[in-house]
């Protein structure tokens, strides 16, 4: 088939990478966001997407918005066949969805029904789900709710942030979508209505949703931790600036602390949760890099009764 892959972050550069070396299909160009501003200096920088694309020498769309004229009549003389979608980041209109005869296809980091939305990594962490997945699927009008072609599980590990989850799932589901077209262009795979029941909505996690509650069992406070790593990143107060939270382990002998209660020994530092303590390992004060727990202990010069979170 004629392809035009959609996406934008790091995250769907394996899945562009899959459908340019399965050999089978043609990439015929990739649509991806506008540049934008990154480091100190704010200048303008192409997404990873754009980024691969010109590498391999595939045609870059960056409409502002996928309504755009120019971009809709671009996409109609290209007559792609089927549009992949990984991360694109952008609403699709009705009048883009109708040009490929095959549709948009879709590549979700999630089990579909569950977790529909823009963070279903992060809320699947933070939900304390065992196992998560990808899901391809044929992109309709309502949010992530098209039939779907196929799935890949995946288990979500002890220790796995959102970061670490979603790298392993990128490539996992790398190979699911390239294996979604080839079976679009041969015709042995068929959509699937999604089942009614076990619906669940991954919206954005905000830097809000990110702040961690100390009277919270300690498991819910680690969940919000690697849930919120490496974005938007978890956060508590320290003397009334914040603090990112980078890394925590729970420690289940530890019982005597108050939610929110700190105490630094030589080499850790321990915080009261509402059941057990949890070690921080890893912070980040404002301003600063990201360091060992205990070596900021040590420069802050913790107090007898001092606590986080206020």
């Amino acid at each position: 088939m004629k392809l035009v892959f959609a996406g934008t972050p790091e995250v769907a550069v394996p899945a562009l990478d899959a459908l340019i070396a399965s050999g089978r299909h043609e990439v015929a160009a990739v649509v991806t966001r506008p540049d934008a501003p990154a480091g100190r200096g704010r200048r303008l920088v192409a997404s990873p997407v754009a980024e691969r694309a010109e590498e391999a020498g595939i045609e870059v769309l960056k409409p502002s918005t996928p309504r755009d004229p120019e971009f809709l009549e671009r996409l109609k003389q290209i007559a792609p066949d089927c549009c992949p979608v990984v991360a694109y980041g952008a609403l699709l209109p009705r009048v883009a969805l109708d040009v490929p005869a095959h549709g948009w296809v879709n590549l979700h980091f999630s089990l579909l029904p569950a977790w529909r939305g823009a963070a279903p990594v992060q809320h699947a962490i933070m939900a304390g789900d065992q196992i998560t997945g990808a899901t391809t699927f044929l992109i309709t009008e309502g949010l992530d709710a098209g039939p779907v072609y196929g799935t890949v599980t995946e288990e979500i590990r002890p220790t796995d942030t959102s970061g670490d989850l979603l790298t392993r799932l990128a490539f996992a589901g790398s190979g699911l979508l390239a294996a979604t077209m080839d079976g679009i262009e041969d015709g042995t795979l068929k959509a699937v209505p999604q089942p009614a029941d076990g619906v669940s909505l991954a919206p954005k996690i905000t830097v809000e949703d990110a702040r961690v509650e100390w009277t919270a069992p300690a498991l819910r406070v680690d969940r919000v931790v690697r849930g919120c790593t490496p974005a938007p990143g978890a956060w508590t107060t320290f003397r009334g600036e914040r603090l990112k939270l980078v890394q925590v382990a729970p420690r289940p002998e530890r019982t005597d602390l108050a939610p929110g209660a700190l105490e630094a020994g030589k080499n850790s530092v321990h915080v009261g949760t509402g059941s057990y303590a949890v070690e921080l390992l890893w912070v980040q004060a404002q301003g600063k890099k990201p360091m060992k727990a205990a070596d900021w202990a040590r420069g802050v010069r913790i107090a007898a009764g001092e606590t986080l979170g206020g």
